[in-house]
């Protein structure tokens, strides 16, 4: 396999490369860096790297202790991309991460004027740690910035780094001290992503690795500019009418009250997933295909990603909740129900 060396020209530049061919090396170097550290967890590293090569954010589920903060921290070293951590307490205000104005006075002249200091979201991957543990006012303050990549401050616009991504941590919401995200801050991530335990083996590899001395460090691999390129190249991916087709279907099948609604919609379900979710499925799949060397979009690449797409944009009823449905159930009913069409072509 061929190497993608940081130093190496805007691969834009050159006529030869094929998109499919790039994008899934620039995945498989990045795996091989990140399991000099990590161990696992293939399908949450596809994942993040699919919210990322999309210009988007990602929200990651799961328990305190299994690497989440160490994952995203090792994967901003091998982008060769600034990285900063804020950890959400439930006394962290607004200005906290947005930045905030200071009077500086200037040592010769003694002048005085208002200078804007930078907030930690000024950088190219924000890890916003345990996001759930603070107020809804400072999660508030995430929009703006997530949805426009900018803040104001002082009725001042500022423009955040390109490229800029949230990858944002979250505890179980039963776990004492949290706040329920916003469904409005929940639409704005393109995909949650379930962190579980490690299997038996991966365990083991884990307390050998933590307990011993030394270890390999993981090397850069792409660039800010590669990033930009590969974001790019997934909006060129073709897509046929009939993957748009399934991909409408879905969504609109997580409806409750509308007639495309499914059965499992009308009884489990509050409210189902908007049109950008219907964007989301269709970006993420363009990322999916291009990462695994496909030259177009099929409606395998749609049902791959759509449940990491459209879990957290459902919101399941008193009655699902006494019979232990999940919005993944309701999502898998789905998926068995629609025919992947390209399959008759």
């Amino acid at each position: 396999m061929s190497s993608l060396e940081p130093t190496d020209p805007n691969p834009s530049a050159e006529a030869s490369v094929d998109p499919a061919d790039f994008c899934q090396k620039s995945c498989e170097l990045i795996q091989l860096e990140l399991a000099k550290v990590i161990v696992g967890q293939t399908q949450v590293i596809e994942e993040i790297l699919l919210a990322i090569f999309t210009r988007n954010h990602a929200l990651l589920m799961g328990v305190p202790g299994l690497a989440k903060t160490l994952l995203i921290s090792t994967l901003a070293k091998t982008l060769q991309l600034s990285f900063k951590r804020v950890q959400f307490t439930p006394d962290l205000m607004p200005s906290d991460i947005t930045g905030t104005e200071v009077i500086y006075q200037d040592p010769q002249s003694g002048t005085k004027e208002f200078r804007f200091l930078q907030g930690p979201l000024f950088a190219n991957i924000v890890l916003a740690d345990e996001i759930n543990r603070t107020p809804p006012k400072t999660q508030a303050a995430m929009l703006e910035a997530m949805q426009e990549r900018r803040v104001t401050v002082g009725g001042t616009t500022h423009s955040l780094p390109s490229p800029f991504f949230v990858l944002a941590t979250q505890n179980p919401l039963e776990q004492e001290g949290t706040y329920p995200l916003p469904e409005a801050q929940l639409d704005r991530f393109l995909f949650m992503i379930y962190v579980d335990y490690p299997g038996d083996a991966e365990e083991l590899e884990i307390m050998k690795r933590g307990t011993m001395s030394g270890g390999e460090e993981p090397q850069p691999v792409l660039g800010a500019d590669h990033i930009l390129y590969i974001q790019s190249l997934v909006k060129e991916v073709p897509v046929a009418d009939h993957v748009f087709n399934y991909a409408k279907t879905i969504v609109r099948s997580t409806r409750p009250g509308q007639p495309e609604a499914h059965e499992q919609a009308r009884k489990f379900l509050t409210f189902g997933a908007g049109p950008r979710a219907s964007l989301g499925l269709i970006m993420a799949a363009k990322g999916h295909a291009l990462m695994h060397g496909e030259s177009y979009v099929g409606c395998h690449n749609v049902a791959a990603v759509a449940n990491s797409v459209l879990r957290h944009r459902l919101a399941v009823n008193f009655t699902a909740q006494s019979e232990g449905i999940t919005s993944e159930k309701v999502i898998k009913s789905i998926l068995d129900s629609v025919p992947q069409h390209e399959a008759n072509r």
